[in-house]
């Protein structure tokens, strides 16, 4: 077995510089490279089954133009290092109890080449390693280890010996320690902090006996203080200062003065507190210090920026990993810039990065921090403002530096802001103050290439003012009736505007306007009443938002109203002919007028007739309404992208639904449910996804760019370009030149997909841009909260960059994000949101359940922009080849639907669902024949079904599909129907009779039993202890409850489905449960399969399982059950069924079915007599006779109690438990055989999925891989690793096996592993093991094969194990024997057994 993907909690961060970035990632050192665009560049692992905490760069040494690079190197006094030939980085690399070194090699001219190579063997030690660090004064590679139990040892790397071991004389246990090294061992200084929560100082060198191992050394210096134990330790030596971090939440900086250095000081005698900071809401795990700053991250999954000069204060806070807190830490070296890196490794396994200003003078930049860069624009004017608008925010041209500010103000009066000066543009009349609503859009001029902005201003009366904003002398004046208008709304058209105004009794007045030129080139507005919607009655009787749909069926509105409901209107008559008559009307009436009155009056006048003319015979009525849908705070917007219609509420949700023909009328109406007329239309509700914790108030979403493009619109940043103002007009502009081409075949490719959105709303006293996928802010400003006027830059362009300015209203003063006269940029959003992510997380939590859908293979992009983006982003393998589909569940309450790449090791997350309100306990799938088969397409379906906690079922359809725009497969989500017991026993008829369902029921387990043709019949294992079955309807959307039984008495752990035909074609269904008493219980579901919903609910039958097996000793946790047809026992077969439990057996029972009519034949000959003592038969003469034939146990399967078990082909078993170890057991008629072994890099192991599959493994020449993970785990349970990074194996690779470590590493099945590279001049395969390929190696010999193109498939396994993290491992050779399993693993013992202990060796230094 060999490892794939693997995603687990970052521990370990490391800057080289401010030019790379190492992080350790289980047993995985990885580089990023932080020039121009921050990508991976290399990874490898290390530490075999220790996971890292902590790299250790010694120093950078050129390496000769001449030489190759081999395992030892020497060093050239005379030679200067230079950035323009290859230098190299030797790391020390520890974590666990073990100790590496490797060596990084850089090549600045060429990043590609970057790549890692492990120098010498593993170093085990005795104890804990807490802290490494160099010899500066060293020549011999020696290095100084801190371990767990307040000792140093002082280790040759080269040789593996410790050359000297001191302990202190306070011997207690270490939580954390810091090493201050100089020169030599006797300068070495260590800051331990113990499980007492103490700081102790000391010198494992000093003293006449430094030398002497048996000599403990004295405690120098005591730090009391802390009420809770040290987890880190931070010192900076020009100012004296110790930080510390600690379980009490607090960071401690202290006053201790010089330490180590020359001669190992000890600092002041009396060290005090300078500082205590709190701040953080849970237990501090890291600390940095610089001159200015400190840095503090922690459990509460914040990084804290604290202010040394201003206090210690809070000026920053760096959020951007989900639950589960940050791990890791890293600050990059002061190098003469204003700014710093700061990373932060998440236990979601995702990597931040951050840009930080440095400076104590900068007292008003920290000042302006924390407000969030806030500027107030001194509104000067009359009266108080009420409403603000972007005045131009749609045209594409405009930058934020340019931008127009539109104000009304309760006097009735409307300001501009531009270019820092405020003006009056347009005075109402009186009827107009004390209340105004506003609204501003941005169209074009009828013939001509201008824009102008429109600006429109209702009153209480019901009036309505529209006027151009630079020409507001040519505005009209509209009548909506009496009453007051309660909003406007602007919709725009292809060649037309509408307005809507929400007035009284729930009329919704609508006007088409069009702006024209007349002779005199003086602009006019040509208005045409229109038809006004009708809303139904509710109590919040007005429209709220808006949309215009051009269907085949005609123009169809899609509003939302204050009341919550979503309506569809559809247009009657065609517009564009009642536009034509009104407008010769217009003119004739202009005729008869322009003798007597002036052209101020003449415009009034003609509105009265146009007036008088529209009689409204008859209003426009909804169609289609789902009431309340948004609950009853209102809808706040709808709009369309890509075919599918989006809408936000003040209910924290965000639907995703269309507008569906349908074929009859339903007669149910009630909320949330389709209203739909005879003429076939209605809305329809696909999906529901809802934002963060506590953000209920949304407003809007905002469609996101593709990430290949977001890539090329970085690079173009970087060329050099004109003012600042231009910089958005040219990215946009050139953006969208790229997409020409593409843009017709991607829509209709991406047609009636779900896009990847923002969600835009208030989130306490903040406004927020929400990312649901990443799950982080993209956004924050702190305006005071909902219930203002705001208005967003950029917005309404299809796409949103990922950064922005608002404007808005807060006590009566007119504040922004940004200051007007800048203009918002990519390294101000990372600074103040989500930073920039170099690793995108998962589950920030324990992931409990995992289902693997299908699979899909990626297809190359033919279209010139496609072409082009390629040469730009770099050969990309990943939009080729095979995505494994897997959705996992957590318990942070969310499902997250995965796209692994297998070959390359990346991870694309498509979709995350939070619809849960408890953790999410199992999974389960039914696929369509596209994601089954092996040849997969380039899309598929599957119905989705979760349950967890709270009793609580959801049901989705999940639409996977390539798509072609991003390069990358894609997910549609859609809702088919929930389900909770409580809800459910509310409505049963008889429920005076039972007792009410526990809320606090968990389902632990659900599988599906039956596929029928309009319905899915499930399986769940309760916590109450019931076995539950469940219909799941998709036409009507619902699950209904079918049956249940209490048999167990106790909560049920597992169940799992069998079906099994028999020779004449009848079919039978078998269910096996298992609950925490260890015993398994077989039931007949037959019946369930043909008998309707009543007649199965008064079944008393089928509530006696018809075979009880006792299998453990406690609680089986897991089932896999498969069935073997027997050729030559007609009417009967051989039914096995594994457990696992947690007494840690794993066992194997097999059962003799007998069908029906086969019942009064006896026994045949091949079967055992039935174990009568060990089961409990209870069948009636109608039903399948089961008997137990036989049982075999493996006591200690594993160490730990086994949490789950599957099945990954007939006879071929895969478990896995909490000792991290995943075994591979063969099932035969001898009995059960371990088949294989390897240790998962995932702790609290929770969750297990399996399958079989076929690679076709290709080599070509001009498509290598420079990218390949290595890994080599010893001593029977290695796995290796395969996995995005990028380096390549030249020569100087060779050399290194010849010193000792050999390259190449073998799997746990005995096949050696070869990673593939380019080659740097062309890529030849070379004829040695260190250039294999994969496809050079047979899956079962290991034989070399030629180097010409081929392709061929072979047989594989995949194992998914899930928990803090997930780790995707590759099976080769599933069919592989016992026997030769066992030879391969002695010779990978003979091969690899690399591991050092570590012991004293006494030396003169």
């Amino acid at each position: 077995m060999e490892t794939a993907a693997l995603v687990a909690p970052v521990t370990a961060l490391e800057f080289l510089q401010e030019e790379f970035l190492l992080t350790g990632e289980g047993p995985v050192l990885k580089v990023y490279s932080l020039q121009q665009r921050p990508k991976a560049c290399a990874s490898l692992s290390v530490l075999q089954h220790y996971r890292i905490h902590g790299i250790r760069p010694k120093r950078s040494t050129a390496v000769p133009p001449q030489s190759s690079t081999t395992g030892t190197y020497e060093k050239k006094s005379d030679e200067l290092i230079s950035t323009s030939q290859p230098i190299f980085y030797d790391l020390a690399v520890f974590g666990g109890k073990a100790v590496r070194l490797v060596r990084c090699h850089v090549d600045y001219q060429d990043e590609e080449r970057l790549r890692l190579e492990i120098l010498g063997p593993l170093m085990e030690l005795q104890d804990w390693a807490l802290d490494a660090r160099w010899l500066s004064g060293d020549q011999n590679s020696l290095l100084c280890v801190a371990v767990a139990h307040n000792s140093a040892l002082l280790l040759d790397v080269i040789t593996g010996n410790s050359l000297v071991q001191r302990s202190c004389l306070e011997g207690c246990l270490l939580y954390s320690a810091l090493l201050l090294v100089h020169e030599s061992w006797e300068d070495t200084v260590l800051v331990g902090g113990t499980v007492f929560n103490q700081l102790v100082l000391w010198k494992p060198g000093g003293g006449d006996k430094g030398r002497d191992s048996e000599d403990k050394a004295p405690v120098e210096r005591r730090l009391l203080g802390h009420s809770g134990v040290i987890f880190c330790i931070s010192y900076l030596q020009e100012k004296g200062w110790l930080a510390s971090a600690s379980d009490d939440r607090s960071v401690r900086v202290w006053g201790v003065g010089s330490l180590g250095g020359p001669g190992g000081m000890c600092g002041d005698l009396k060290p005090t507190c300078l500082r205590v900071l709190y701040g953080h809401q849970a237990r501090v795990f890291s600390v940095c210090l610089s001159p200015a700053k400190v840095f503090s991250a922690g459990e509460d999954g914040a990084c804290l920026v604290w202010d040394w000069a201003g206090g210690g204060k809070v000026v920053r806070t760096l959020k951007g990993h989900r639950a589960g807190g940050v791990r890791a830490l890293a600050v990059s070296e002061e190098t003469g810039s204003e700014e710093r890196w700061v990373a932060t490794g998440g236990a979601d396994g995702g990597v931040r990065l951050w840009r930080v200003e440095e400076g104590e003078e900068k007292k008003e930049t920290i000042e302006e921090a924390v407000t969030d860069n806030l500027s107030d624009l001194k509104f000067p004017g009359r009266g108080l403002p009420k409403g603000v608008c972007i005045a131009g925010e749609e045209d594409e041209n405009a930058s934020w530096s340019h931008s127009k500010f539109v104000v009304c103000t309760d006097k009735g009066l409307v300001y501009q802001y531009r270019d820092g000066q405020w003006e009056i543009v347009w005075q109402g009349t009186p009827e107009f103050q004390s209340y105004c609503v506003m609204e501003s859009v941005t169209v074009g001029v009828k013939d001509s290439v201008a824009k102008v902005s429109l600006c429109a201003v209702g009153n209480l009366t019901g009036s309505i003012q529209v006027f151009p904003i630079s020409h507001p002398q040519c505005g009209v004046l509209l009548t909506g009736g009496p009453g007051k208008i309660h909003s406007l709304i602007w919709q725009e058209a292809k060649e037309s505007l509408y307005l809507l105004a929400s007035g009284a009794e729930g009329l919704v007045y609508r006007w088409c306007i069009k702006v024209e030129l007349d002779e005199n080139c003086s602009m006019t507005l040509n208005v045409c009443p229109l038809s006004p919607f009708l809303l139904p009655p509710c109590a919040k009787r007005w429209l709220t938002t808006a949309l215009l749909q051009s269907t085949s069926k005609g123009l169809l509105w899609v509003c939302g109203d204050r009341r919550g409901s979503l309506l569809l209107f559809q247009e009657r008559g065609k517009l564009e002919q009642q536009m034509d008559d009104d407008k010769k009307m217009e003119e004739g009436l202009l005729e008869g007028r322009q003798q007597t009155e002036g052209k101020d009056n003449i415009r009034v006048g003609l509105m009265e007739d146009i007036e008088r003319k529209e009689v409204v015979d008859q209003t426009l009525h909804p169609l289609s309404c789902l009431f309340g849908v948004h609950g009853k705070q209102g809808v706040t917007s709808v709009c369309k992208h890509q075919g599918l219609l989006y809408s936000t509420g003040r209910d924290g949700c965000v639907r995703v639904f269309r507008v569906h023909p349908t074929a009859e009328k339903l007669e149910e109406k009630g909320h949330g449910k389709n209203v739909e007329d005879k003429e076939g239309l209605g809305l329809e509700v696909l999906r529901v996804q809802r934002a963060c914790k506590g953000m209920e108030w949304l407003e809007r979403v905002l469609f996101l760019e593709p990430d290949i493009l977001v890539k090329e619109e970085e690079e173009e940043e970087q060329e050099p370009r004109g003012e600042g103002e231009n910089s958005y007009q040219t990215k946009h502009l050139t953006l969208r030149d790229k997409l020409e081409d593409t843009e017709t075949e991607e829509k209709r490719e991406n047609k009636g997909r779900e896009a990847r959105f923002v969600i835009v709303g208030f989130h306490a006293v903040q406004f927020v841009v929400w990312d649901p996928v990443r799950q982080e802010k993209l956004l924050a400003v702190p305006c005071g909260g909902g219930h203002r006027s705001w208005s967003l830059w950029p917005s309404d362009k299809g796409v949103w960059p990922g950064y922005g300015a608002l404007v808005f209203i807060k006590q009566g003063a007119v504040l922004t994000s940004q200051p007007p006269g800048e203009e918002p940029s990519r390294d101000g959003k990372a600074g103040r949101t989500g930073g920039l992510g170099l690793r995108e997380g998962v589950h920030g939590r324990g992931i409990g359940c995992v289902c693997r859908l299908g699979r899909i293979k990626g297809i190359k992009s033919q279209t010139k922009s496609a072409a082009h983006l390629a040469e730009i982003e770099g050969r990309n393998r990943n939009e080729e080849g095979y995505w494994e589909i897997v959705v996992t569940g957590g318990e942070d309450t969310s499902l997250t639907v995965l796209a692994i790449h297998p070959d390359s090791g990346s991870i694309k997350v498509l979709s995350v669902i939070t619809d849960h309100i408890s953790s999410v306990r199992t999974l389960t799938a039914i696929t369509g024949q596209e994601g089954r088969s092996e040849n997969p397409t380039q899309s598929f379906s599957a119905l989705l079904v979760s349950a967890g906690g709270r009793a609580q079922m959801q049901c989705y359809r999940l639409l996977i599909s390539w798509d072609v725009q991003r390069k990358a497969p894609s997910c549609q989500v859609i809702q088919v129907a929930s389900h909770r017991l409580d809800e459910q026993w509310e409505r049963r008829r008889n429920r005076h009779k039972t007792v009410k369902m526990d809320p606090e029921t968990r389902y632990m387990s659900v599988v599906v039993v039956d596929e029928k043709t309009d319905c899915v019949l499930l399986a769940v294992a309760c916590s109450d202890g019931a076995i539950r079955l469940f219909s799941v309807s998709e036409g009507k959307r619902q699950i209904e409850l079918l049956w249940e039984t209490f048999y167990h008495q106790r909560c049920v752990l597992s169940v799992a489905p069998c079906s099994l035909e028999d020779g004449q074609g009848n079919r039978y269904n078998l269910l096996f449960s298992a609950a925490t008493d260890g015993k398994i219980a077989v039931w007949d579901f037959t019946e369930a399969s043909f008998v309707s919903t009543d007649a199965l609910s008064n079944t008393h039958a089928s509530r006696v399982p018809c075979l009880v097996i006792p299998a453990h000793q406690s609680g089986v946790n897991s089932l896999a059950v498969w069935k073997e047809k027997l050729e030559q026992q007609e009417g009967r077969c051989l039914v096995t069924v594994a457990s696992g439990g947690d007494d840690g057996q794993l066992t194997v029972s097999t059962v003799r079915v007998q069908y029906p009519d086969e019942g009064k034949t006896g026994r045949s000959r091949g079967f055992k007599e039935p174990l009568l003592s060990q089961q409990t038969k209870l069948t009636t003469p109608d039903q399948l006779n089961l008997y137990l034939n036989s049982q075999s146990h493996i006591p200690l399967a594993h160490a730990a109690p086994l949490t789950d078990l599957k099945l990954l082909s007939p006879g071929l078993l895969v478990s896995t438990s909490s000792d991290q170890r995943v075994f591979l057991w063969r099932v035969g008629s001898t009995g059960i055989s371990h088949s294989g072994a390897v240790f998962s890099h995932v702790a609290d192991t929770a969750g297990l999925s399996a399958w079989e599959g076929e690679i076709a493994q290709e080599e070509e020449e001009e498509e290598k891989r420079k990218t390949r993970f290595e890994s080599e785990q010893e001593t029977g349970l290695k796995t290796t690793c395969e996995m995005g990074g990028r380096f390549s194996k030249d020569k100087g690779a060779a050399d290194e096996a010849k010193v000792g470590e050999p390259v190449v590493t073998m799997r746990e099945s005995g096949d050696p592993l070869c990673a593939s590279s380019d080659d740097e001049k062309g890529g030849e395969t070379g004829t040695d093991s260190v250039g294999k390929t994969e496809s050079e190696v047979s899956g079962e010999t290991g034989c070399e094969a030629s180097s010409k193109s081929k392709k061929r498939t072979e047989k594989m396994g995949w194992v998914l194990v899930c928990g803090q993290g997930f780790q995707l491992l590759r099976v080769r050779n599933p069919e592989m024997d016992a026997e030769t399993w066992t030879t391969r693993r002695e010779i990978e013992k003979q091969k690899l057994d690399h591991k050092v202990k570590v012991t004293l060796k006494e030396k003169s230094l």
